[in-house]
């Protein structure tokens, strides 16, 4: 009995010694990503790609939004593998033409911008999609937002999928269940579809995108009911029957540059500015009771923000041998 109590005692004291992995196993792919991939290829690697983003969210307060929504928009395209940073060559037909990226995906100079320092300091090493993750991660911490550990080890894609942006990507105007399969679809959960949609904190949103809410939200003529009605007009006149698509508008009215909860705080007022974005509080009895914790406690909403921001990192990345580091973010490398 001592013995077995002393095994059992050491085998206690070998768990406890074990070093904690913070790794994020990729279902299908046969890779790990984790947050010391680059520490001895590239150690300043995250020290580039933060102090670039600062230097950026000082001259456009907009440009944290524009990269969180990069970084979403590519995973949920074909896996978290920079697709969406590629142009239109030979094969490929480049996601930026696609509807939800057209005229308002922003930032990809950006992106050069920060390879372009790391292929400085570390040669074809640190991919495209992993400066995307980063991004989205820095982007989130300067307005205000949780941080978290970025796993890493993401590679590149060497296609684009034009049709997969166009279906995958949830639409302003998408249903509740419509959206919610999308999610499902990428193993991502109504959880993750409430904390993630919180990203509207932040950002724009072109009148094209909500219009039909002020005036014809069911083919009836008349504006959605589930806007506040002060709020609606206020938004009329920015956001005419016609006209004016491209006129920006914030998506949390209250704190536009501030990564906080105030998201929340609109959508219980009836003031969520997109279709999908109210919709998590008058659709489903569990992402409203999701949308009142989160307005309620802050802290709630940063801890699920950061692991559902992980969890949609672990989308079907490519690890190991598959795609490549690319040299330049837009173009493949065989294109040389």
């Amino acid at each position: 009995m001592a013995k077995s109590l002393n095994i059992f005692v050491m085998a206690l004291s070998l768990i406890a010694l074990s070093p904690l992995c913070l790794c994020s196993k990729s279902y299908g792919t046969g890779g790990y990503l984790f947050p010391q991939f680059y520490d001895h290829s590239c150690p300043k690697a995250q020290e580039i790609v933060q102090s670039i983003v600062a230097k950026a969210f000082a001259n456009d307060p907009r440009m944290p939004a524009s990269l969180l929504r990069l970084h979403f928009h590519d995973c949920f395209v074909k896996g978290c593998d920079a697709s969406i940073l590629l142009d239109s060559s030979g094969t490929i037909i480049s996601e930026k033409r696609s509807n939800p990226n057209r005229n308002s995906a922003r930032g990809f100079e950006l992106i050069e911008e920060i390879k372009y320092a790391l292929e400085q300091a570390c040669p074809e090493t640190v991919s495209c999609a992993d400066i995307l993750a980063l991004a989205a991660r820095d982007s989130t911490v300067i307005t205000g937002g949780p941080s978290w550990e970025v796993p890493l080890g993401r590679r590149d894609a060497r296609g684009a999928s034009l049709s997969g942006s166009n279906n995958d990507i949830p639409a302003p105007n998408n249903t509740f269940q419509t959206i919610l399969t999308k999610f499902k679809r990428q193993g991502l959960d109504l959880v993750d579809l409430v904390s993630l949609s919180g990203s509207h904190t932040i950002g724009n949103s072109r009148c094209t995108s909500f219009r039909q809410r002020l005036y014809n939200q069911s083919g009836n003529g008349k504006p959605d009911l589930t806007l506040s009605q002060y709020y609606a007009t206020l938004l009329r006149k920015r956001c005419p029957r016609s006209g004016g698509d491209q006129n920006l508008f914030f998506l949390d009215f209250a704190t536009p540059f501030k990564f906080d909860n105030h998201y929340f705080k609109n959508l219980i007022m009836y003031k969520g500015l997109l279709s999908s974005d109210e919709i998590l509080f008058t659709k489903n009895r569990e992402s409203k009771e999701l949308v009142k914790l989160y307005a309620e406690n802050q802290e709630a909403f940063f801890e699920q923000f950061a692991k559902s921001m992980v969890k949609m990192g672990n989308i079907s990345p490519l690890t190991g041998v598959k795609g490549e580091i690319r040299r330049i973010c837009r173009r493949v490398n065989h294109a040389y």
